[in-house]
C-alpha cells in the first residue's frame, strides 16, 4: 500500500518497531482504558502487517489495525478469531483471505473521515492482492449483552452467516443471541445506536456474523466473528469505497 490521504489523513503500512510500537500503545489506550500507559501487545503481531492512519500535518496517529493474510481457508486455524470460534467450516473457502484485528481509533477523535480512510487503506489491500474473504472479531464495549439487546436481535434477523460459513462454539462463556433472542424484534433505531461503527461499515456492505457473541473479560468486550465476501459487495458500495 502506497501512502495516501483523504483531506487531513494518511493511512501507511508501519514501517519499524517505533510504528508498531506507536499502535500498541494506542490500543492499549482504546481497549484498556483512556489515559492509560502501556502497551496491548501479543503473538501475533510479528506475523500481521499493521496499517496506520494519522493526521497528515502533525503525525499524530488517529487509528490503526493489522492484517493477518492467508491463501485459503486452509489455514484460518490460525488466525487470532479461532481461538474463540469454531472455524472448521471456513477451512473450506478456497480463495484469498485476510483477518483485520484490533481496529481502534482515538476516542478522542470523532472525524468520520478517519473510518473512511482506514476503509480506503483496506480497499485498495484487498484489490491488490486479490482477497475473497475479509474476516475478523467486531466488538461491543463491555461484557454485559443487556446493553445490545436490540442490536443483538438485529443480527439475528437480518445478518447471520450462511450455514455453511456459520462459526460454531467453542469460548467458555458466549451469549448465544440467535437462540436466546429467537422472538425478539428489534428497534431499529436502539439497535444501530448501540452497534459498534466496525461492525455497521461491514453490514452495509453485506458481512454477515456469527450466531453468538464471546464474552471477552480480558479487552473487556463482547465480540461476534464477522465475514465479508468480497463478491457479495454491492457495486455502488465497492465504487465508493474505491473512490475515496
Amino acid at each position: 500500500m502506497a501512502v495516501f490521504h483523504r483531506g487531513r489523513y494518511r493511512a501507511r503500512f508501519a514501517e519499524g518497531t517505533d510504528d508498531i510500537r506507536a499502535a500498541q500503545r494506542l490500543r492499549y489506550r482504546c481497549f484498556r482504558g483512556a489515559g492509560a500507559d502501556g502497551l496491548d501487545a501479543d503473538a501475533f503481531d510479528d506475523r500481521c502487517l499493521h496499517v496506520l492512519v494519522e493526521d497528515a500535518a502533525s503525525a499524530r496517529l488517529v487509528c490503526c489495525f493489522r492484517l493477518l493474510p492467508f491463501e485459503n481457508g486452509a489455514g484460518i486455524g490460525g488466525s487470532y478469531a479461532a481461538q474463540f470460534y469454531g472455524l472448521d467450516n471456513l477451512a473450506a473457502f478456497d480463495g484469498r483471505m485476510v483477518e483485520m484485528g484490533r481496529f481502534c481509533i482515538d476516542p478522542a477523535v470523532r472525524d468520520p473521515d478517519v473510518l473512511r480512510v482506514a476503509w480506503a487503506a483496506m480497499t485498495e489491500y484487498v484489490d491488490a492482492q486479490g482477497v475473497e474473504l475479509l474476516f475478523g472479531c467486531s466488538s461491543f464495549k463491555g461484557t454485559e449483552a443487556e446493553a445490545y439487546m436490540d442490536a443483538f436481535a438485529l443480527l439475528k434477523d437480518r445478518h447471520l452467516a450462511p450455514k455453511r460459513w456459520l462459526p460454531r462454539v467453542k469460548a467458555p462463556r458466549v451469549f448465544r443471541f440467535a437462540s436466546r433472542l429467537r422472538l425478539r424484534k428489534p428497534n431499529l433505531k436502539l439497535a444501530m445506536k448501540g452497534m459498534p461503527p466496525l461492525l455497521r461499515s461491514y453490514l452495509v456492505m453485506g458481512g454477515w456474523v456469527s450466531d453468538h457473541a464471546v464474552v471477552d473479560h480480558d479487552l473487556n468486550t463482547l465480540h461476534v466473528f464477522t465475514g465479508l465476501e468480497v463478491r457479495a459487495i454491492p457495486s455502488t458500495r465497492k465504487r465508493l469505497l474505491r473512490a475515496t
